[in-house]
């Protein structure tokens, strides 16, 4: 009996434990429901507020997000919770679920205790990134490059500050605001403990992580109008800064303060159209902070300059392919019908790749489906009529805007002059100065001063992307949106300017109701176009100074009446027509200043000039005259004479130029009198005589069939000049290039036999030497190298092509060289050379050193190294090209300390170029094949990645 009560009292026992275990945790289980009710709701509350903050722009707390994620998590291990079986004895598993219930139950606690928040759930700094909505780059090929290429210097601890520049319209602020919102994406995921991080930095192309995170990324908008405090108040706002009432002083001590103590900024401003200077903004410059990184976008080379940028990226118009995309995007699918396409694609072709423009258009021809209104839209187009809907808006007046901001003296007429050239128009840099010299837009004392000016207003033109690079060197053209945009200011009449232009449209006649127009005409263009014959009649055009009508090849007469009307006329040019005379009425223009009348080849004779008193350039290259016009000495004032490949011209009276007091530039090239005349030799000797007495002679170029007089001759006062060209041609082959106006002077022999000739003295007065198939240049070079130490210090450029050279004729004599040959060189270009192994080889027969070599270009020869000893040490430019064999330059670690760019070509055995990190930091360019540069050996990886941001690939 008392082992059955003993058995009965302890399952009494085991079920009074059981009981208050389950009554426990039915209690728990109520408070539990009820705690998790109350975190629910403080949960949903949160949430809410985070949405809303997120919504304005705001940036969260980063425990707000981490609570919301923790409270997520309990709630789902709570719903675990198993319910024990009803009736079951396994006190283990109540005391199990009670402890789980238990915990969870504090941990709710927790959470809601934690998640009051006092200090709210939006963070009081700002978010590190802005997304800025706006276009989309996708699938644009150019704008992206620029993209990655940006996105790389933002890694490269060398560049700090950034220049974008480009035409307006282009896409420089939607290039910039994909950057600022692909690094919203990059910073928010570090932020987040880095999730994903080096995933994203390859997907974003960064090379290493050091473009993040930036403690905060600044945007502001500068825009034309300049104004510091407003720039000041952007910077502020995004670094919620209250500046309602302070002075700009105030303003910028406190914006310093607050950028200095983070780590890494990002500045980028946006629309930049003069300097801004960052010290009176408040920004900390480059020096003092090394996190800070500032992007600016310009459309003015000048104001990245100015800024001091490290690096400047231009951003190109879209290719074909990419303006025809951007185009269908915006004009939607009916530009993909078939009677409708031939129209899109050809006011895409006049859109020129502008992004702005083909955008605006697009959008007006999107869902017209009748041809005509396309026909209509393209001829509008072509005939720089901005009556397309938003154009003149959205397009034209932006433009224009780069237009009003020039500054300086005639620099806007002279912009407009440009527009005076047909479509896509590679213009000479040297008839353009012409033109602005004839017109009196440049004004000054020598034509050297006049040139110089004139590059200079190009080049401010071309800082502002109102003038680019032509497609030969010495040109500049318009790109063609610019060249409608200054048509139609051109239209209006602004500044006295108004232009009436029919250039390169394919006329066959003029027609005189082009000249019917109220408004007088300033200047008139039918050049490059087909016309047949001109208006017998006079056309009344008194105030016009410019008449242009070169490149109609089909024109063979100017009536007498024709130019009665333009009595006003400073520049006329008939250059590259069939004219075989001209009017006397010519006679009537007594303010010409530039007649131009170069290849008229049919023109063999002109009236008498001597009443043109303020004449000022007279181009007559390649015209058929046979004698110099009468009363030519009687031009007083003129500057320039061109009488070039005047191949007729067998009648010379040398006198008569002699008389002209202010001959400044005069090109004597390939005259029939020296080239075939009898006793050229003689004649020679006479006419340098006669060219010394011209006292304001600055640039001579002039060309003999021999050397021998010119040998003896004393020629001291031609090294007085500024510059010259002596060409030494025995076959009289045309060279065209043009007169040198720079301080080059040059002396350049093709085939020529100079082992015959005395030539010594002729390039102790050369600064520049060409040589071009010259035979006995082998022993030449071995000869000089023995006896002519220091006859040649004065020589900086030295071109050798289409020679063959033996070095084995005379192994060891140049061995013996004395000293070095040309110890002031500067440029060295090797081209075509046959039979050369070694280019170090080369000269070592004339002991050169290269201390002062600063352009290396060497191409289309079969050398198989270089090896240049000792290591050029000034050398700065590096072109190689079409070098099927080389392979080496230099030796395997030597570097060459200032080599800033570097081109190569058709070079697939070049390995390895002298740069490594101690030069590394010099370099601005290296342009070559994306496969070459890829196959590159490098001691480091770290060099490769420093220089990435500046290969340029470009294709064969």
């Amino acid at each position: 009996m008392e082992v059955l009560a003993a058995a009965v009292g302890a399952l009494v026992t085991v079920a009074g434990q059981i009981l208050c275990s389950k009554m426990k945790l039915q209690s728990n289980h109520v408070d539990l429901e009820r705690e998790m009710r109350s975190l629910m709701d403080r949960r949903d509350v949160v949430d809410f507020e985070r949405r809303r903050a997120d919504g304005q722009g705001q940036e969260i707390r980063a425990e707000v997000v981490t609570w919301l994620e923790d409270v997520e998590k309990l709630l789902g291990r709570a719903n675990l919770i198993p319910e024990p079986p009803q009736g079951s004895l396994n006190c283990s598993k109540w005391y199990s679920a009670n402890r789980e219930v238990t915990k969870i139950f504090k941990e709710i606690t927790g959470l809601l205790h934690a998640g009051s928040f006092v200090s709210g759930v939006v963070d009081p700094f700002p978010r590190a990134v802005e997304h800025i909505p706006g276009p989309s780059i996708r699938d644009q090929t150019t704008a992206s490059k620029a993209l990655a290429r940006a996105k790389r210097l933002l890694s490269n601890n060398r560049c700090q500050i950034i220049g974008i520049w480009g035409l307006g319209g282009v896409g420089k602020t939607t290039l910039v605001r994909t950057l600022n919102n692909e690094l919203t994406k990059a910073i928010s995921v570090t932020g987040m403990g880095g999730l994903g991080k080096t995933t994203l930095v390859k997907n974003l192309n960064i090379k290493n992580t050091s473009m993040q995170p930036f403690g905060i990324v600044i945007w502001a908008t500068v825009s034309k109008n300049l104004e510091m405090r407003q720039v000041q108040r952007q910077i502020a706002e995004r670094l919620n800064l209250e500046v309602t009432t302070e002075g700009m002083e105030r303003i910028a001590i406190r914006l310093h303060q607050r950028l200095m103590n983070e780590d890494k900024f990002l500045l980028i401003l946006d629309d930049v159209w003069e300097k801004v200077d960052l010290k009176t903004l408040g920004v900390p410059q480059p020096e003092d902070h090394k996190g800070c990184k500032i992007i600016l976008t310009s459309r003015r080379m000048e104001v990245c300059r100015s800024m001091m940028t490290d690096v400047e990226i231009k951003i190109d118009v879209l290719n074909d392919d990419e303006a025809w995309q951007l185009f269908c995007e915006k004009a939607g699918d009916v530009a993909h019908l078939e009677e409708i396409k031939p129209f899109a694609k050809e006011i895409v072709r006049e859109c020129c790749g502008l992004p702005l423009a083909i955008i605006v258009v697009g959008a007006a021809m999107r869902r017209k489906t009748r041809v005509e209104l396309w026909e209509h839209a393209l001829n509008e187009l072509r005939r720089s009529v901005p009556s397309i809907k938003d154009i003149e808006d959205e397009v034209y007046k932006p433009l224009k805007w780069s237009y009003d901001s020039l500054q300086g003296n005639n620099i806007k007429p002279c912009f407009l002059y440009c527009s005076l050239f047909p479509e896509d128009f590679s213009i000479k840099v040297s008839q353009l100065v012409q033109c602005w010299l004839g017109e009196g837009l440049i004004d000054e004392q020598n034509h050297v001063d006049s040139v110089n000016t004139g590059i200079d207003l190009i080049e401010k033109l071309k800082d502002t992307c109102l003038l680019e690079d032509g497609a030969r060197e010495g040109t500049v053209k318009m790109h063609d949106v610019v060249r409608d945009v200054a048509i139609w200011i051109a239209s209006s009449s602004e500044g006295g300017c108004k232009s009436l232009i029919r250039s390169g449209i394919g006329l066959s006649e003029i027609s005189i109701r082009e000249f019917s127009n109220s408004n007088p005409l300033k200047r008139v263009s039918f050049m490059n176009n087909k016309i047949t014959w001109l208006p017998d009649c006079v056309i009344q055009c008194s105030e016009a100074s410019t008449l242009l009508l070169q490149g109609n090849e089909p024109l063979k007469t100017v009536p007498e009446k024709f130019l009665q009307g333009f009595v006003a006329l400073r520049v006329l040019n008939l250059s590259d027509t069939s004219i075989q005379s001209l009017p006397l009425s010519l006679l009537q223009l007594g303010d010409l200043c530039a007649l131009l009348l170069r290849n008229c080849i049919a023109l063999e004779e002109l009236p008498p000039l001597g009443e043109f008193s303020r004449l000022q350039t007279l181009d007559l290259s390649g015209t058929g005259i046979r004698e110099l016009p009468k009363g030519m000495e009687n031009l007083s004032n003129l500057r320039q004479l061109d009488l070039s490949c005047t191949m007729n011209l067998k009648t010379f009276q040398v006198r008569i130029i002699s008389r002209l007091p202010c001959l400044e530039v005069l090109d004597m090239r390939y005259i029939a009198y020296y080239s075939h005349g009898k006793g050229a030799e003689e004649e020679a000797h006479t006419t340098l005589e006669e060219l010394r007495h011209l006292d304001r002679l600055l640039f001579l170029c002039i060309s003999f069939k021999r050397i021998t007089h010119l040998s003896s001759e004393d020629l001291s006062w031609i090294n007085k000049l500024r510059g010259f060209q002596i060409f030494i041609d025995p076959k009289g082959n045309f060279n065209s290039k043009e007169i040198s106006t720079t301080n080059d002077k040059r002396v350049s022999l093709r085939d020529v036999d100079i082992s015959q000739e005395s030539i010594e003295q002729l390039w102790g007065i050369a600064n520049s030497l060409e040589f071009f198939n010259c035979q006995g240049l082998n022993e030449k070079i071995i000869d000089l190298g023995i006896n002519s130490v220091g006859c040649f210090d004065g020589l900086k450029s030295l071109e050798i092509s289409s020679v063959r050279f033996d070095l084995s004729l005379r192994p060891n004599v140049g061995l013996a060289a004395r000293s070095d040959l040309l110890p002031n060189l500067e440029e060295l270009t090797l081209n075509s050379l046959k039979r050369l192994e070694s280019i170090s080889e080369l000269f070592g027969y004339g002991g050169l050193r290269f201390l002062k070599l600063k352009l290396l270009r060497v191409l289309f020869c079969i050398g198989q190294n270089m090896d240049l000893d000792p290591v050029v040490p000034k050398l700065r430019t590096l072109e190689l090209r079409d070098l099927p064999k080389l392979r080496s330059i230099c030796r395997h670690k030597e570097t060459w300390p200032c080599l800033e760019q570097v081109t190569v070509w058709l070079c697939e055995h070049l390995k390895r170029l002298p740069l490594s990190n101690q030069n590394a930091g010099t370099i601005k360019e290296i342009e070559g094949e994306s496969e070459w540069w890829n196959a590159l050996e490098w001691d480091d990886h770290e060099t490769k990645s420093s220089l990435l941001p500046y290969f340029r690939p470009t294709l064969p």
